[in-house]
């Protein structure tokens, strides 16, 4: 199958309904010679006259009213997953499949789903955590949320925002073992730190100072390493240990003195937010209304 079928059936339908070469010729904006050699090409294609001529009507042929009888249906089954492809483009309805990882989530898009989804009734949301961004297209993703700089991949990446790193730790903790001055206090386990881990590498994520450009390591360590957000944020809350947070979501927990932020001095430290899709051409109304959605949610609270 070519496009000139494609185009062929077209005409066959306007001159079939017509009956008539002159008024299929005006409702398909074309000249009367250029649709009789649209069919003539038809008629060449499947081996078959399709039409009796005369001076007065036009008719198909007993071959072709088989040949219009059985493929009519297909084409306007393809005119209509064309034209319902075409309006999912400009109304958001349907699933949208989101890969994030467990901070994204907890920080970005749960506080964020509810006004999404009473915002866009017709769209459902399936949201799938996992450490690593997947190959979207392959694994059916139409959208993904993720902490850090994005890794070499097909998909097409858009900044949202960054966040400063905190390092933060509970009264509890800091009654009693005292309150460090200075993030080298921290280096060779003089102090317990609770470790996230970094699903590229496998390994702890290293803990940087940053201040005025300048960049300060320390080796630290601790008796604690998870990959989940929440479950850091309550071993530190409850006083096990010193850790490093993102400043997004932390606001209660400072406010409320729940936390408490050390070396304020040293926290220009900062990490982005990246929302991913497969394509810049044609994206979807769902994933358009989701990418536009957060932007503007993230924009109005900055």
């Amino acid at each position: 199958m070519d496009a000139r079928l494609l185009s062929g059936l077209e005409v066959l339908a306007a001159v079939a309904n017509a009956k008539s070469f002159v008024h299929a010729s005006e409702a398909l904006g074309l000249t009367q010679s250029g649709v009789s050699r649209a069919i003539a090409r038809l008629e060449a294609r499947v081996g078959v006259r399709l039409f009796d001529r005369t001076p007065r009507s036009v008719e198909l042929t007993e071959e072709g009213r088989r040949f219009y009888a059985q493929v009519m249906p297909l084409y306007t089954g393809i005119e209509e997953a064309v034209n319902e492809a075409g309006s999912a483009r400009k109304a958001p309805r349907g699933r949208l499949r989101v890969n994030t990882d467990s901070a994204a989530v907890r920080l970005l898009l749960a506080p964020r789903m509810g006004a999404f989804l009473r915002a866009q009734p017709e769209v459902s949301i399936e949201l799938v955590v996992r450490d690593r961004l997947p190959d979207l297209i392959a694994e059916g993703f139409d959208v993904a949320v993720r902490f850090g700089d994005p890794e070499p991949s097909s998909a097409i990446a858009r900044r949202l925002l960054e966040t400063r790193i905190l390092t933060c730790a509970a009264p509890a903790y800091l009654a009693r073992h005292g309150k460090p001055k200075h993030p080298r206090e921290l280096a060779h386990g003089r102090r317990e730190c609770i470790l996230f881990r970094d699903p590229t590498t496998g390994r702890p994520f290293s803990w940087e100072f940053h201040r005025g450009g300048r960049i300060l390591r320390v080796p630290v360590s601790g008796q604690f390493t998870v990959n989940d957000l929440a479950t850091g944020l309550f071993m530190c809350t409850e006083g096990f240990g010193i850790a490093q947070f993102f400043e997004l979501g932390l606001d209660d927990l400072l406010r409320s003195g729940a936390l408490v932020e050390l070396f304020p001095n040293w926290a220009e430290e900062r990490f982005p937010v990246y929302v991913f899709h497969p394509s810049r051409h044609l994206p979807s109304a769902k994933v358009r209304a989701f990418v536009d959605f957060l932007v503007a949610s993230l924009r109005a609270k900055a």
